[in-house]
């Protein structure tokens, strides 16, 4: 006869009281991850253009001098200049201890901008809804609901746009608007679990300072964002804050004072001076040309708003933030100041986020939440097989911008070089590998505009098939030029030595005289 057997029978909830078990990711987690994977490949396959070659030529400056970087494109002082970040700041610190150029440098910074993106959008929509499946939901509308035009630009986080300004200090500041954003909210309803609280039954004081100085910081890396981030802030507080009280009136100001002080102590520039400066202002009124086209599809998300404003109040945070938001970017077209256009990117994000916790509700769903979610399904398609496929998709779809590069140019021409030049993806790019431009192509706090503006003019001057010796050299010792960087329609100046050329874009290369590497 055998002996008993003792069995121990597992008790319900015991694995979970001793941090046992199989750890499982979340719907989130998974697709994130993927999403992350694939656009990461997606930005590393596309040439990188546009403004980057501004943001390579930062950190270029700052890997020379971190304490007093000069002028990003021009052989000037760079006091003043905010592109000077601590985001930037850090990038130059990364180049100086691995020998890396700005170039590479971007190329390993758009992957961690997304990850902070990523983890920023999860946290930020948990706070909105337990549902497991709008975070994932939230990603897909914000990346396709845009529209059926090209919708590119510095802070536009749609698929194509991606695959350009994933590097940019646009994209950190939203992902870090998004966690500020999840903080807010989770201190402005006192959800969570809390283990201590002061007698008002409100959070400690530290994470109301901790959270302003994360304002701060997205104040310093894109000061343009953070207006929308504070705006956002103002919709939760306004939205979620049941108790008011001079405690948390209090800790609210703080937050704000914290932000501000974090902002004023950075002594590189003077934030609170880009207020006043509307040298920008001109380029970007196209912002506000064709809405429809590159933000109609955004409009899907409209019912859901109404559905949150009807079953809660016009004080839902998403509510209040499209709203201000809306309001902004009125005031940037009716006042003149386009800039403010930037924000109709972090515009969208309310109803995109509204759809998708709507669409993230359990089965059964009624007539209503079908057809919104079919309507969703057909938009988000048609955006993808219109605009957005090219930019994951490598043949059979209208693809990324394609710019040339310049390191053919580049290896000729000193560090802190002066290069003469008026081609579009020349003075856009070249500065990034290390020279000046006479011009630089983008306005800056650093440079008077209109001293910007004089130098373009005195680089035409030179480029004039009119022009005679005497001019040009002229020119070429007011900027200790050393380089002219022609395109194929302008003609070699006499006095030039070509020394390369391109085969892409026919571009030539040419030494002034009396210069020397």
């Amino acid at each position: 006869m055998s002996a008993p057997v003792l069995v121990r029978r597992t008790v319900r909830g015991a694995t979970a009281l001793r941090g046992g078990g199989a750890w499982r990711p979340t719907p989130y987690q998974l697709f994130g991850f993927l999403f992350w994977l694939v656009m990461s490949l997606a930005y590393w396959r596309v040439p990188l253009c546009c403004d980057a070659g501004q943001h390579a030529a930062v950190v270029e400056r700052l890997k020379d001098d971190l304490l007093h970087p000069r002028h990003p494109m021009a052989d000037l002082p760079g006091a003043g200049s905010p592109y000077y970040s601590p985001f930037a700041l850090a990038q130059g610190g990364f180049a100086r201890l691995t020998g890396l150029g700005g170039w590479e440098v971007l190329r390993l910074t758009g992957p961690l901008n997304l990850l902070v993106l990523l983890s920023g959008i999860g946290r930020f929509v948990r706070v909105l809804t337990p549902r497991p499946w709008a975070p994932v939901l939230a990603l897909g509308a914000m990346t396709l609901l845009w529209g059926l035009e090209r919708a590119w630009w510095s802070g536009y986080l749609n698929l194509m746009s991606m695959t350009g300004n994933l590097a940019y200090p646009s994209a950190l500041a939203i992902g870090l608007a998004f966690w500020a954003w999840a903080l807010t909210g989770a201190l402005a309803r006192n959800a969570g679990a809390v283990r201590y609280v002061g007698p008002s039954g409100l959070r400690p004081v530290p994470g109301y300072a901790a959270l302003g100085a994360l304002y701060g910081l997205i104040l310093l890396v894109h000061p343009i964002t953070a207006v929308a981030a504070a705006l956002g802030a103002v919709a939760l507080i306004a939205g979620w804050q049941r108790r008011w009280g001079p405690a948390a009136l209090g800790r609210w100001a703080l937050t704000g004072a914290v932000a501000l002080l974090t902002a004023a102590c950075w002594p590189y520039f003077d934030v609170f001076a880009l207020a006043g400066d509307d040298s920008v202002d001109a380029m970007h009124r196209r912002l506000y040309l064709d809405l429809g086209g590159q933000f109609g599809l955004a409009l899907l998300g409209l019912p859901a708003l109404w559905l949150r404003a009807r079953r809660t109040s016009w004080r839902d945070p998403l509510v209040l933030m499209f709203v201000l938001d809306c309001l902004m970017v009125a005031y940037g077209w009716v006042s003149g100041h386009y800039t403010y256009g930037r924000i109709l990117g972090l515009t969208l994000v309310a109803p995109q986020f509204a759809l998708a916790v709507e669409l993230a509700a359990p089965r059964p769903w009624p007539v209503w939440r079908r057809l919104l979610g079919g309507a969703a399904a057909a938009g988000a398609c048609a955006g993808f097989l219109t605009v957005q496929a090219g930019a994951v998709v490598p043949a059979g779809f209208e693809q990324p911008p394609s710019w040339p590069d310049y390191a053919w140019a580049a290896r000729h021409i000193g560090p802190g070089e002066v290069v003469i030049a008026d081609g579009y993806y020349a003075v856009h790019a070249i500065a990034g590998y290390g020279p000046n431009l006479a011009a630089p192509a983008w306005p800056d706090a650093a440079l008077d505009e209109k001293e910007r503006l004089r130098r373009a003019a005195d680089v035409r001057a030179y480029l004039d098939p009119g022009s005679s010796r005497a001019e040009r050299a002229a020119v070429v010792r007011r900027y200790h030029a050393r380089w002219v960087l022609l395109t194929p329609r302008q003609r070699v100046p006499g006095e030039a030595v070509v020394v390369a050329w391109s085969r892409r874009t026919g571009e030539v290369l040419a030494r002034l005289p009396g210069t020397t590497r």
